[in-house]
């Protein structure tokens, strides 16, 4: 099961990127129009920003959990 942790730990290093990435170009997307919405919620663009930067903290915690896992059964090795 420990070799898998390192394999599980890249995709989700390579998720966050993803979703980064995702982020960004919809931020570079948006346009003058979007940033003076007229209506009172939110742009579809910011919209689309906000999941991706959510999805991107979500994948970050994932690998934190995983590293964490990691070090758990690193340390519990080490002292037996």
């Amino acid at each position: 099961m420990s070799y898998l942790l390192p394999i599980f730990l890249l995709g989700a290093m390579a998720a966050v990127v993803y979703a980064l990435v995702t982020g960004i170009i919809a931020f570079l997307r948006t346009t003058e129009a979007d940033l003076k919405n007229p209506n009172l919620g939110p742009s579809a663009s910011a919209v689309k920003q906000n999941k991706a930067m959510w999805m991107r903290v979500k994948f970050q915690l994932l690998a934190i959990g995983i590293v964490v896992v990691m070090l758990l059964i690193a340390r519990s090795g080490a002292h037996n």
